[in-house]
């Protein structure tokens, strides 16, 4: 059996790790919180005492961590994973990160004989959680054919997207586009309520018509919950849409709606801290008005209530 090594238990990658171990996939764990360690290996996985002793033991590493930094950290940083690293293994980098990261990394894999995929998610915890995640990989087809047994326990929908560090661009550009649906979507309900609209008629007016998005039928649904708590927060936001900004700067395309949606979440994060829950941007709105945004019977949480199902590849139109 593949023996996998999984670093970052975190919001997403604790889901991932649980859909693999779910499954009866052999999984060593690893996250700076013990406690979170513990808890998976009450549920069958095995634990490393260090990102270099969980490489010299097993044939695939996972890394979902919060940034670029955190995953060179744990992959070139003191007891880091590269310098043990041998032919044939590969490094699956799961996390939101920068191209150019995953490129500078890939040749300190690749002269180690080693192979590196590029494998960000996308739709959500909720789906990360039961194994129906979008998983877009990036890399040599070797590679990705060696890892896609362990990408369709984790994901329903596989995209191979080609070059390493493309899988990680288009990642940052849906991330973009979530979150300008998102700041419309605030100013949306918000106007809606102002002008003393029923939320959950309004909501489903959203939802049935053309201004419906995957936005709305998750973020928008914990905003008129009031949890606002879609596993995601301002920080992260701001780290996604400024790679996504600073691209297109880099390419010199004008653009207009990306820098104003980052100083919105950059003014929320002022206000609110780094840390607050991504839906909350609607309180930017919400407070100069003096009103709560809130509707009845939606849920603090989204569930994913898809059965669970094999992942598959998605191939792209030609």
């Amino acid at each position: 059996m593949t023996k996998i090594g999984f670093i970052g238990l975190g919001n997403v990658g604790g889901k991932l790790a649980g859909s693999l171990i779910r499954n009866g996939h052999d999984v060593t764990v690893r996250d700076l919180d013990d406690s979170l360690v513990q808890a998976y290996v009450a549920r069958g996985a095995k634990a490393a005492s260090s990102p270099r002793a969980m490489a010299e033991a097993v044939d695939i590493i996972i890394t979902c961590l919060p940034s670029p930094a955190a995953s060179a950290a744990v992959a070139e940083g003191e007891d880091g994973f590269i310098a043990v690293m041998r032919p044939g293994q590969v490094w699956m980098e799961m996390s939101t990160t920068d191209h150019n990261e995953v490129l500078r990394l890939s040749k300190l894999v690749e002269a180690k004989g080693a192979m590196i995929m590029d494998c960000p998610v996308s739709g959500g915890c909720h789906r990360a959680d039961t194994g129906n995640i979008a998983i877009f990989a990036a890399g040599k087809r070797e590679a990705f054919d060696k890892v896609f047994p362990v990408l369709t326990t984790m994901g329903r929908r596989i995209l191979h997207t080609g070059d390493l560090g493309t899988a990680s661009t288009l990642k940052v550009v849906t991330n973009y586009l979530c979150t300008v649906h998102l700041a419309a979507l605030a100013e949306a309900l918000t106007v809606c309520k102002v002008g003393g609209m029923d939320m959950n008629t309004a909501y489903e007016a959203i939802r049935i018509s053309s201004g419906n998005s995957f936005v709305h039928e998750t973020e928008s649904q914990v905003i008129l919950n009031g949890s606002r708590d879609i596993n995601f927060t301002m920080d992260l936001v701001i780290k996604d849409v400024g790679l996504f900004d600073q691209w297109a700067q880099d390419l010199n395309v004008p653009l207009e709606i990306s820098p104003l949606v980052l100083n919105i979440f950059k003014d929320g994060q002022a206000k609110y801290g780094p840390r607050e829950h991504s839906p909350n941007i609607i309180r930017r709105i919400e407070e100069p008005c003096g009103v709560k945004v809130l509707g009845q019977g939606f849920p603090a949480d989204m569930v994913d209530d898809e059965p669970e199902e094999p992942g598959y590849e998605v191939i792209a139109k030609r």
